[in-house]
């Protein structure tokens, strides 16, 4: 079995791109937009909910959250390892609500995939770090 690899800058800017199309995305409630940022087989593995598979999901996913009053999302990486074609991202999250009041915040775990020359969200999974 291969160990990973500590990737290089320019795979760090990529990620930090999508990222910001993430963000970007949640800000104006586009949550088919969101759903395109993930593979077609893309899941998310929400806390306290079922695992949500593929595009149509995801999409609905997200907007639910959106309709709940969060109204911005903020990621941070903190770790990212590439091997080939995928790559494994760890970092910190916050969700806001209307004029900034923080939601929720925590910590996350993305699996990405390189697809069509895309860095493409294709696990996703996170939990609170606040307490209940």
């Amino acid at each position: 079995m291969e160990t990973m690899t500590r990737t290089a800058s320019n795979i760090q800017e990529e990620i930090r791109s999508a990222n910001q199309h993430f963000e970007q995305n949640f800000a104006n409630g586009d949550a088919k937009g969101m759903a395109a940022l993930y593979t077609s087989d893309g899941m998310l593995l929400p806390p306290g909910a079922t695992i949500q598979q593929g595009s149509s999901a995801i999409q609905n996913f997200w907007q639910m959250v959106m309709d709940t009053g969060i109204k911005s999302a903020h990621l941070e990486t903190l770790e990212l390892e590439q091997e080939g074609e995928t790559a494994i991202e760890v970092g910190q999250y916050e969700l806001s609500g209307a004029e900034g009041k923080r939601m929720d915040q925590g910590k996350y775990i993305v699996v990405w995939k390189k697809q069509v020359g895309q860095w493409k969200l294709h696990k996703d999974i996170w939990n609170t770090s606040l307490s209940s």
